[in-house]
C-alpha cells in the first residue's frame, strides 16, 4: 500500500507498544511516524515499519531538519531522510516551521522565528531544497509560541501563506498549537484560523497540553503531547472542519503514552466530527 495522499480520516502516531493492537480493524485508518526514530540500517523498528506500511497509509513527520535555521540544511540528515522516504514511500511528509540546530549543536526544542522578509527567503529556500532532495511535496507545520519577536513584520498566517505560494508546499495545521499560541500571547485563536490559508491544508494535528504558571500568576500552556485533546481545541477543530470539510487528522500523543483504546477513542471523536460535516 503506497497511496499518494492520506485519507480524510483519523490517524494516530505509531508507538511500538501498540503494534499488536493494530492487527485488528478499528477507528485508526492511517499512521504517522517520526522520521528520526527510523533513520537506522535495520533492526526491529524497521521490521515493524515494513509490516505496517503494507497495511496502512503512512505519514512521515520530521523533527530535526531545522528548516528555520540560519545555517544551511544538514546534507547528511537529508540523505538519511531520503533513504527512509525511498523505503517507506509515504503518503505525506511534514516538518516544522522552527529551528533546532546551531553551529553543530542540536537543541531538543523546536524554536521560534521572527517573521521578516529575510526569514521568509531563508525558509522558502530550505523548503525548496527539501522538496527537491526528497522528490515530493512537503507540508509545513505552524509552531506553538510562548513569545513574539519585536522585529517581526508580518503575521504568522501571512508568513505561511507566502511560503506556500513561493514553494508550492502544503501546510499542516496544528490546531493545538494555534490554541496554545493564542492563549500564551493573548490573541484570538478564531481570528488566527480565519486568516489561515486553509486551501493549503493537507493534514491536521490534534494534541493535549499542560497548564503551568508563568511566574506572574498567569496561565502558561505547554505543548506536551501528553494528555487528551482539550475541549477548546475540539471546538476549534469542529469549526475548521465545518469550514473546509474533512481532512486527514492525527491524534498526537508522544509523552505518557496511554493504552491503545484511549487513542482509538480520541481518533473516533475526530471521525465523528468529520462524519457530521459529511452528513451536513
Amino acid at each position: 500500500m503506497h497511496p499518494t495522499h492520506l485519507p480524510n480520516t483519523a490517524g494516530i502516531g505509531f508507538k511500538s507498544q501498540h503494534f499488536d493492537d493494530l492487527a485488528r480493524p478499528g477507528a485508526v485508518s492511517w499512521l504517522e511516524i517520526h522520521a528520526e526514530n527510523y533513520m537506522v540500517d535495520g533492526g526491529p523498528r524497521l521490521a515493524m515499519l515494513d509490516d505496517l506500511r503494507a497495511r496502512f497509509p503512512i505519514s512521515v513527520h520530521g523533527v530535526g531538519l531545522s528548516i528555520g535555521g540560519a545555517e544551511p540544511l544538514d546534507r547528511a540528515h537529508l540523505a538519511r531522510l531520503r533513504r527512509l522516504i525511498d523505503r517507506v514511500r509515504p503518503a505525506q511528509f511534514s516538518e516544522h516551521l522552527a529551528w533546532s540546530t546551531h553551529e553543530g549543536t542540536y537543541f531538543s526544542d523546536l524554536l521560534p522565528l521572527p517573521y521578516t522578509e529575510a526569514t521568509l527567503a531563508r525558509v522558502a529556500a530550505h523548503v525548496e531544497e527539501v522538496q527537491q532532495s526528497l522528490g515530493l511535496r512537503m507540508l509545513l507545520e505552524n509552531p506553538s509560541s510562548y513569545a513574539v519577536f519585536a522585529e517581526s513584520t508580518m503575521s504568522e498566517t501571512d508568513f505561511l501563506a507566502q511560503i506556500a505560494r513561493r514553494t508550492g508546499c502544503g501546510l499542516l495545521l496544528d490546531i493545538n498549537n494555534v490554541f496554545i499560541s493564542a492563549s500564551n500571547l493573548g490573541t484570538s485563536a478564531a481570528a488566527y484560523l480565519a486568516d489561515y490559508p486553509v486551501e493549503e491544508v493537507g493534514e491536521i494535528h490534534l494534541a493535549g497540553y499542560a497548564e503551568e504558571d508563568d511566574g506572574q500568576g498567569a496561565p502558561l500552556l505547554i505543548d506536551t503531547h501528553g494528555a487528551p485533546v482539550a475541549d477548546p481545541v475540539w471546538a476549534l477543530y469542529a469549526d475548521v472542519i465545518a469550514r473546509i470539510g474533512p481532512r486527514p487528522t492525527l491524534i498526537e500523543w508522544d509523552n505518557d503514552v496511554p493504552d491503545f483504546a484511549t487513542l482509538e477513542t480520541e481518533a473516533a471523536r475526530a471521525s465523528q466530527v468529520m462524519a457530521r460535516r459529511r452528513a451536513a
